[in-house]
């Protein structure tokens, strides 16, 4: 196998909390991580020497501050592959840093990829381990599907697929850097903790609507306050029927629930009036790993 086409698929945050700051300056967290049905097509070649990276967004880097280029650079020294190189070009939808893991999935199908087409026989476990050298989003994406997210979001636990439902995403035409959020939040400051236990056993019942009512971001707070258009796009996805409707990582990408197209549809047609990039997708569950 010298070729292959993976779909790397973004994710949303069903809850998101954070219990501490870490010693190392980064975060404790604890999250519900879901796959949605939205993707970015990543084509990898093996054959030539070095990496090479093409996408079709030109503003993105295509060298070692690219996270896809970094992960097919460490697999070839992990592996100790010296003399074959790969060709990545990244055909963008997932809208960049807006929360939704764009770059990570990316990476985790370099990962995937590459343990295919150079036989590495590396097990899931083993290319997650190699992924959190990348990231602290790579791991989950290479696992995808419903889980709990510790530690600084690496330390995995998969949770029974929660139901498949309409999802709306509203991107405004803003950038978010998660360092910078995450800087703004003060711990000891947070108000309200999402209730993730409960969400647990709502999706251990299937119940989407326990699910939805429990959808909480302590992160939203802190980049509101930046950016007042969250609440707005929060607002109409409720206002038209939404279950529940947060934001997705640090943002800014804000995201809805929906049980009807119909409603969903409303949504979409008010959002237009304030946002362009608005997506509907399914929530997305595949078993364990697979692509």
């Amino acid at each position: 196998m010298n070729k292959m086409e993976i779909k790397a698929r973004a994710k949303i945050n069903l809850t998101l909390d954070v219990l501490s700051k870490r010693p190392d300056g980064y975060h404790n967290v604890k999250m519900i991580m879901q796959t949605i049905d939205l993707y970015d097509t990543v084509y990898v070649r093996k054959g030539g020497s070095g990496i090479h990276v093409r996408t079709n967004l030109p503003y993105l880097p295509v060298d070692d501050k690219n996270i896809a280029f970094k992960a097919a650079r460490l697999f070839l020294d992990t592996m100790g592959i010296v003399k074959d190189g790969v060709e990545i070009n990244i055909q963008k939808k997932i809208p960049v840093a807006a929360g939704l893991a764009g770059g990570s999935t990316d990476a985790a199908a370099v990962l995937i990829a590459m343990n295919k087409m150079f036989n590495a026989g590396l097990h899931t476990e083993q290319l997650m381990k190699m992924g959190r050298q990348l990231g602290a989003d790579v791991p989950y994406c290479i696992m995808g599907g419903t889980a709990l997210a510790e530690g600084v979001g690496d330390i995995l636990t998969l949770l029974p697929a929660m139901p498949t439902t309409i999802v709306v995403l509203a991107k405004p035409p803003i950038s978010v850097s998660t360092e910078h959020i995450y800087s703004r939040l003060n711990v000891d400051h947070i108000v309200a903790h999402p209730d993730t236990e409960g969400a647990i056993n709502a999706i251990y019942n299937q119940d989407i609507v326990g699910i939805t009512r429990r959808m909480h971001n302590v992160l939203e707070a802190v980049t509101v306050k930046e950016h007042r258009i969250i609440n707005r796009i929060k607002n109409i996805m409720l206002g038209s029927g939404a279950l529940g409707a947060i934001m997705s990582g640090s943002g800014p990408t804000v995201f809805g629930i929906f049980e009807h197209e119909v409603s969903a549809q409303k949504a979409v047609n008010k959002l237009r009036m304030i946002v362009k990039d608005i997506f509907v997708v399914n929530t997305y569950n595949s078993n364990y790993g697979e692509r």
